[in-house]
């Protein structure tokens, strides 16, 4: 099997068996496409069954010296994945890979919103303009269910079940998880949808995509960054924020009022907890006020 077959029966891998979504196929894909360019570049002839560990450990060391810790880190796990699913296929017996030292990358959390920047920042949307309720409507619901961005811009119409108080979100490899919706952001949303959006001209077949750019189609994740990149210059936040950041802060704000993280991992929709974990960043003060009022011997 050469290197373009491989590739994509290992696409078809990933998108049917492991259910991920084109945007983490695609990195996958990225990562083993750069160490095929290595070998072209340096003409390798190895096919994925004979490539040898010498090779990955050459190909590595040459991007180590252009490349973060960070990044060299995820295309190592992106090559021991793909010739995990080699050795699946019978090609090979080992992986190439496996003696190969991630980097130590330290962990960088994300800023966090306090409530009173999010609420600077929503207050600085020009309600004047027609995508102005739209874009307070989204700056709600990404901050009060906790969305990853791409959750955010598929999130349909048929979603909405306001009168259970929740939603139905999409998540990564299209598992479904229900998140409550307050009666706040549930306001927003239908100020947007039903006084706003009825009266754009839609596109077909985005008639049951809930938030919409002005052409009547779906809003791209490249928008939702300008939308908050924007409003964060306009307030002069001091902070690199994404849309990401919103999702941080609303985890952080359940965990520092005392929700539990098996109830956070559910809304977030981590597979699993130690995910959770990982996200989450505590500061002494909360952790000395969770040991005061829980532990009987503090």
């Amino acid at each position: 099997m050469n290197w373009k077959t491989a590739l994509t029966a290992y696409k078809n891998h990933l998108l049917l068996e492991r259910g991920l979504s084109e945007h983490t196929i695609s990195n996958y894909q990225l990562d083993v496409i750069k160490f095929i360019n290595y070998l072209e570049q340096y003409t390798i002839t190895s096919v994925p069954a004979t490539v040898s560990e010498a090779h990955v450990q050459e190909f590595i060391y040459t991007i180590a010296k252009i490349i973060s810790p960070t990044t060299q880190a995820r295309i190592i796990s992106g090559l021991r994945s793909f010739f995990d699913f080699i050795i699946l296929e019978d090609l090979r017996q080992d992986n190439p890979t496996a003696l190969l030292e991630t980097p130590k990358t330290g962990r960088k959390l994300p800023d966090t919103l306090s409530l009173e920047e999010i609420d600077l920042l929503i207050a600085a949307i020009d309600l004047s303009k027609a995508e102005g309720e739209r874009n307070r409507a989204i700056l709600e619901t990404l901050y009060a269910c906790g969305l990853r961005v791409t959750e955010l811009t598929t999130l349909r119409i048929s979603d909405l079940f306001f009168k259970e108080g929740f939603i139905r979100v999409i998540g990564k490899g299209d598992k479904q998880r229900f998140v409550p919706i307050s009666e706040h952001t549930q306001k927003y949303i239908n100020i947007y949808k039903d006084e706003v959006r009825k009266h754009q001209k839609i596109q077909a077949g985005f008639e049951d995509t809930l938030f919409l750019n002005r052409r009547g189609k779906q809003l791209t994740r490249a928008m939702i960054f300008t939308i908050i990149k924007q409003l964060a210059v306009k307030i002069d936040l001091k902070k690199t924020i994404s849309p990401h950041t919103f999702r941080h802060s609303f985890a952080t704000h359940l965990l520092e009022n005392g929700a539990d993280l098996r109830a956070i991992q559910m809304m977030l929709g981590h597979e699993s907890i130690t995910t959770t974990e990982i996200y989450m960043h505590l500061d002494k003060s909360h952790l000395k006020k969770v040991m005061t009022q829980y532990f009987p011997k503090f």
